[in-house]
């Protein structure tokens, strides 16, 4: 990749891994009522697909794939991240978890793909367990467990997607993030007249504070369209091994912001395992390169866990 290129890589790092600070903004807004996750997630892509979806050609897969990539790497993982977070999972705690889903997916692929994951990526996963153990461990020393197991959650809800999308064959484009972005508001608005009762939620839309309106147009159209568009023009012109790789840096800069943002400080349990998460995740993503040439497509029926990078954030 060429400094440009590279540079906007690693915007889109900085958008995805800002986002976890301004879900949390959103989600305690402070000086008013705040907003219950599962309607918050609903406004959010109500903002991800109203205009867009009347400009935007509806992705060349079945209605099927679209709907199950809304449900669940849409509405399932943002859903239950949301819900993890409202209920106190620390924002750059959670843009490390959320990482897990690479791991997941290796895992998906092999029982549901038949795609065969190398020694490598098993490796990874190993890493990537152990990390989470030690995380759960630090975390349990300061706080409930529960957020954490809510996020894992959301983790798995968008490996699940992964699969869904990777078994339709669907592009990674701007249009599959729109359309099945449709997916999302109703049920989730649904869910929280539901669990959250209508009082409240006509309470929670009649008084909504700037930091909750500020917070969904940051995350439907900087970390969604915007982040999500560029990343998905460097996957049009750079091997997807080039490109995935940057998503290491999502965490990081997740971490880094909501220490100086939300004095968020890590325990020692909880960055160790994070650090272990992160060595999985590298060891299942990071390919081998030939010594000449661009590398080369992975054998037949080995899992090339790059290309799930370009899930939705």
């Amino acid at each position: 990749m060429n400094l440009r290129h590279s540079a906007l890589a690693v915007l889109v790092a900085v958008l995805w891994g800002l986002n976890f600070v301004a879900i949390d903004f959103g989600l305690h807004p402070g000086g008013g009522r705040e907003v219950p996750p599962l309607l918050f997630v609903a406004m959010r892509f109500v903002l991800v697909v109203f205009p867009f979806i009347f400009f935007i050609r509806k992705p060349d897969v079945g209605w099927k794939a679209i709907i199950g990539v809304g449900l669940f790497m849409s509405a399932g993982q943002f859903g239950l991240l949301y819900l993890g977070m409202a209920l106190g999972m620390p924002a750059g705690l959670a843009s490390l978890v959320l990482q897990a889903q690479v791991l997941l997916t290796v895992l998906l692929a092999a029982r549901f793909l038949g795609e065969k994951p190398s020694r490598r990526q098993l490796l990874g996963v190993v890493l990537g367990v152990a990390g989470l153990a030690v995380v759960a461990v630090g975390r349990s020393a300061v706080a409930p467990v529960l957020p954490l197991l809510i996020v894992l959650a959301a983790a798995l809800s968008w490996a699940t997607g992964n699969i869904i999308a990777r078994k339709a064959k669907a592009a990674s484009g701007l249009g599959l993030v729109v359309w099945s972005g449709a997916v999302v508001p109703l049920p989730l608005a649904g869910l929280s007249l539901l669990v959250d009762g209508p009082d409240t939620v006509l309470a929670s839309l009649g008084d909504l504070q700037p930091a909750t309106l500020l917070s969904a147009l940051y995350t439907a159209v900087f970390a969604s369209l915007v982040g999500y568009g560029i990343w998905n023009r460097l996957l049009g012109l750079y091997p997807s091994s080039d490109v995935v790789p940057f998503t290491l840096l999502v965490p990081v800069v997740g971490m880094t912001a909501a220490w100086l943002m939300l004095q968020e400080v890590p325990s020692i349990g909880e960055l160790a395992g994070g650090l272990l998460l992160l060595a999985g995740v590298a060891t299942a993503v990071l390919q081998r390169r030939a010594a000449s040439g661009p590398p080369a497509s992975g054998p037949a029926g080995k899992l090339e866990p790059q290309r799930f990078g370009a899930a939705l954030r």
